[in-house]
C-alpha cells in the first residue's frame, strides 16, 4: 500500500516538474505504467495469497478490483499527460 501512495506521489511530482514537450508526456506515460504495473503485481500477490483458502473467492475480487483501479489510474495520468502536451505554450 505505501509503495502504491510513493508512486502516486512521483506522478504527482512528475506533474509539477514536467514541461509541455512530448518528453514530459512520456515521462508521465511511463509513471502511469509503472503504477499500473504496481497494481498488478499486488493484484498477484493477493491472489497468491488466497489461492486454495476459503478466502480465495474475496481475494480474486479484491485483484480484480485493484487491477481495475491500476487500469483507471494508468489511462487518467495518460489522459492528463496527452492534455498536458496540446496544451498552448
Amino acid at each position: 500500500m505505501m509503495k502504491r501512495v510513493m508512486i502516486w506521489a512521483a506522478a504527482a511530482a512528475g506533474f509539477a516538474l514536467a514541461g509541455c514537450d512530448s518528453q514530459a508526456e512520456n515521462q508521465v506515460e511511463e509513471q502511469a505504467e509503472a503504477l499500473d504495473e504496481a497494481y498488478e503485481a499486488d493484484a498477484d500477490l493477493e491472489e497468491a495469497m488466497t489461492d486454495d483458502t476459503p478466502d480465495e473467492a474475496a481475494g480474486e475480487a479484491e485483484a480484480d478490483r485493484l487491477r481495475e483501479v491500476g487500469e483507471d489510474t494508468k489511462d487518467h495520468l495518460e489522459d492528463e499527460a496527452d492534455e498536458m502536451d496540446a496544451a498552448p505554450q
